[in-house]
């Protein structure tokens, strides 16, 4: 009974920060339109966490753009545009995942091409090191001369 009531604690308690992160807000009351608001909420950075969504964000800001969000879904703006009002406010830090573009070429291929670099770099060293075929030379029993 003991195992059973630890268990059933931690899932309540595994559970209830997702929960509660969005549930303070006043939902809005078409059904539709708050899972509108809660898909594009996931895909909008807390500007003051690390990396995480003002879906998943206790922040104030997060409350605050959740807010807004749902203001512009409720006068009929479109993802797209209420996106782009953040992206305009805020710069493009506030998309978790940053359109491909100049200013970001950076972001989206910088691990790539360090990981190529990485690669050739580690080729050159084996090729360097491993000339003779990673063998040892065969031993001669023949004495040398001192």
């Amino acid at each position: 009974m003991k195992h059973w009531f630890i268990g059933v604690l931690l899932s309540v308690t595994i559970a209830i920060p997702e929960a509660v992160s969005f549930e303070n807000d006043a939902p809005l009351d078409d059904p539709v339109l708050e899972v509108r608001a809660r898909e594009l909420a996931k895909h909008i950075r807390c500007l003051v966490c690390q990396n995480q969504s003002i879906f998943d964000s206790d922040a104030d800001l997060a409350k605050d753009l959740r807010q807004i969000v749902r203001e512009r879904i409720m006068s009929g703006e479109s993802d797209r545009a209420i996106t782009g009002y953040l992206v305009e406010r805020y710069g493009d830090f506030v998309l978790l995942r940053p359109p491909v573009k100049p200013k970001t070429y950076l972001l989206w291929f910088g691990p790539a091409i360090i990981l190529l670099f990485a690669g050739a770099g580690v080729v050159r060293f084996l090729r360097r090191t491993g000339a003779s075929g990673g063998r040892p030379e065969a031993l001669n029993s023949a004495p040398t001369p001192r």
